[in-house]
């Protein structure tokens, strides 16, 4: 599934790095520290590499 916008890119990356140990997962806020908990490192993986040309920087919730 890939990211729908540049910021959901970013926050997998960051819950990325946390589940894998690069950084602390109290460093973690608003969505990543969510996604760390409820996805698996594969799911992130997906996220996060998703590529960013032509993504919008925020999705509207509709």
């Amino acid at each position: 599934m890939p990211a729908k916008s540049k910021s959901q890119q970013k926050a997998a990356g960051a819950a990325l790095a946390a589940k894998r140990g690069e950084i602390k997962k109290s460093e973690l806020k608003g969505a990543s520290k969510s996604m760390v908990e409820s996805m698996t490192e594969k799911e992130l993986e997906e996220l996060a590499s998703t590529k960013r040309k032509g993504k919008p920087e925020h999705v509207s919730r509709s």
